[in-house]
């Protein structure tokens, strides 16, 4: 893992799955770039769920997706969000609002992660409007039953889907 650099001294983690990886996460991070020196994108690998793509997959996409995005840095992690932003150096999780329904869980998140590091805040973003009922989740199931995920997500995204899965029509 790699500290920010000297010049980085404001560095946010916008920590997800991004399984897949959809255009409401890259509005957030475009949304968190201007405000931190530094936004590292954290890819949790979470060995309990069944993922589309694996953590190097998603690791990989993220990168080709945001190359054009300077101050911005995609790494993996796996158990607390808390002891790699330490690791790291970082002291502010960005997480993105779609609904007044997120808000409850992050809630929650966001005093849990300050209880276990009190130097840790949370900043929540909330994308536009159009993006604010994407999901991974959702861009999956859409995909997954032959639905067109045209401008939901990236180029280089619906590229790997595709060759990943066999749809109902295809």
């Amino acid at each position: 893992m790699q500290k920010p650099s000297a010049l980085a001294t404001r560095v946010a983690v916008y920590p997800g799955s991004f399984d897949p990886v959809h255009n409401g996460h890259i509005d957030i991070i475009e949304r968190g770039c201007p405000i931190f020196d530094e936004v590292v994108v954290a890819v949790l690998n979470n060995t309990s769920k069944n993922p589309l793509f694996s953590t190097e997959e998603r690791v990989e996409i993220l990168q080709e997706v945001l190359a054009d995005q300077p101050h911005c840095r995609v790494e993996s992690f796996s158990g607390l969000l808390v002891d790699f932003m330490s690791e790291i150096g970082a002291r502010t999780i960005v997480r993105g609002l779609r609904a007044v329904s997120d808000f409850e869980a992050e809630f929650q998140m966001a005093l849990m992660n300050r209880r276990l590091d009190p130097r840790v805040e949370t900043v929540f973003l909330t994308p536009k409007e159009e993006y604010s009922y994407l999901s991974s989740r959702l861009t999956k199931e859409v995909f997954l039953l032959g639905g067109d995920l045209e401008g939901l997500v990236p180029k280089e995204v619906l590229e790997r889907m595709r060759e990943r899965v066999k749809r109902p029509q295809e």
